[in-house]
């Protein structure tokens, strides 16, 4: 069974022995919409959906960019604070350009994050 939990946003995937009996309970508390009752319906890895390979194929430029709007900044902004053009900042997001262990470490300094995420990926 998949349901969703609409406020706070958050999907389950419920299996095994009274399920029924937890998601009355869960429904006294939150909006809940059960989205599939099949049983047999086959799950797939998230590694094998599209979306995934595609966002795996640019993590790190991912990574920079979340960085970057959890911080709040523009590419311009970041630009200025590390001393380089905004249009390199794009090409690093953009994964154009590589991110050599330097560039992670100054990056990581303006970002606050840290250079171990940037430098493997978040792994």
């Amino acid at each position: 069974m998949l349901a969703l939990v609409k406020k706070p946003h958050i999907e389950l995937s419920i299996h095994g022995e009274h399920v029924d009996e937890f998601l009355a309970w869960i429904k006294k508390k939150y909006d809940v919409a059960v989205l599939s009752l099949d049983e047999a319906e086959e799950s797939v890895p998230v590694e094998e959906i599209d979306f995934w390979k595609e966002m795996e194929k640019n993590r790190i430029g991912n990574l920079l960019a979340g960085a970057r709007l959890k911080a709040g900044l523009k590419q311009a902004d970041v630009a200025r604070k590390l001393g380089i053009r905004q249009n390199m900042v794009s090409d690093y997001e953009r994964g154009k350009r590589p991110l050599s262990p330097t560039m992670a470490k100054r990056f990581s300094r303006v970002l606050k994050v840290k250079e171990e995420r940037l430098l493997f990926g978040g792994k």
